[in-house]
């Protein structure tokens, strides 16, 4: 019975610790009531609400502005909290939320089932090399969780603003400018400074446009030859995080991300540390960013400005105009002279 009880108390646990930022729809028309869901469980099913007052940050990134949203904006239904705001003008917008730090102590045996559970595999290497996998612990932990959605058919340059956690995902291109095949490249920072070698679990789920069924996620090897990225090592333990793409950070703190197929693609990490805090042992900030690719791209006048500049034969559009005012004036001589 007690050991029934350990697991139990196991399972609910490491069944709530990610967090994730998610909208129903990740492109919204401009001026108009949205709302975005705070996921404290996995990125599919939320386990419970988050309390106003864990809440350090909740901002809204648009144009160049950023909004701090007020705790009355927050609702709960269910296990999911949810803000509502309204969208601004057209653009590519970011929503964040930062987390007060919080203690929790744990035997050595849920400890080493919470870094398996949730990938934090570099320490529980560290302890098994150590011979520390007996020793409890006494973690404490923040989040800082992000996502990136298009409003109207503008892209702005929001994307790549930091909002100053502790640690952050930050894309060098706008995911909205994606398609299927293509790669998106991102820097991981831990206070300011690029996080190298760090491990980060790439996942993805059906576009959010579609309501059925979610399907079975497919380990694929990340083979592009480069030091910085790596596929799921055999000789590391099996966690939840079976089914996504395991990669790392090199050493610029870059990571690279190839994105397969459209739908809603989510990526996290957790940087835990020892920490010589009086009553501690471990400290980690976990970071998580959500975006979608493929449900379109906006017409932006900077993309399409040379578009129609040349015709089917690619001849340059001022050709034609400038033969066309030398054709005029030859005409207009020739019929002056004829009737000279």
């Amino acid at each position: 019975m007690k050991k029934l009880f350990l697991l139990l108390t196991a399972i609910v646990l490491l069944s709530s610790h990610d967090m994730y930022l998610k909208l129903d729809n990740y492109f919204l028309a401009p001026n108009t009531s949205a709302s975005i869901k705070l996921f404290n469980g996995t990125f599919h099913e939320s386990e419970n609400v988050i309390d106003r007052n864990r809440m350090l940050d909740v901002s809204l990134l648009g144009n160049g502005q950023r909004f701090r949203m007020d705790s009355t904006q927050w609702v709960e239904k269910g296990n999911t909290t949810i803000l509502n705001f309204k969208t601004g003008e057209a653009g590519t917008w970011v929503a964040g939320v930062s987390t007060r730090a919080r203690n929790i102590e744990m035997s050595a045996e849920d400890f080493n089932g919470y870094l398996e559970h949730d990938g934090v595999l570099d320490m529980l290497e560290w302890r098994k090399e150590n011979n520390a996998l007996n020793e409890d612990a006494v973690e404490k932990y923040s989040k800082h969780v992000k996502t990136i959605f298009q409003v109207g058919d503008q892209w702005s340059y929001d994307w790549q603003t930091s909002l100053g956690y502790p640690i952050e995902f930050i894309p060098l291109s706008n995911p909205y400018a994606l398609r299927a095949g293509d790669q998106l490249e991102l820097e991981l920072f831990w206070e300011g400074k690029p996080l190298a070698n760090q491990l980060v679990f790439v996942g993805r789920d059906t576009p959010s446009h579609s309501h059925g069924e979610v399907p079975q996620e497919e380990t694929h090897t990340h083979a592009n030859g480069e030091t910085h990225t790596h596929s799921h090592d055999e000789s590391e333990p099996h966690s939840h995080t079976e089914g996504v793409t395991q990669l790392r950070t090199d050493a610029n703190g870059l990571l690279r991300v190839d994105i397969t197929e459209d739908g809603v693609w989510y990526i996290r990490t957790i940087h835990l540390t020892h920490s010589e805090e009086e009553g501690l042992t471990h400290e980690s900030n976990w970071a998580t960013l959500t975006f979608e690719v493929g449900h379109g791209h906006p017409d932006t006048a900077e993309e399409h400005s040379h578009e129609h500049e040349e015709d089917d034969l690619g001849i340059p559009m001022y050709v034609f105009i400038l033969g066309s005012v030398v054709l005029v004036g030859g005409l207009f001589f020739w019929f002056n002279r004829k009737n000279a």
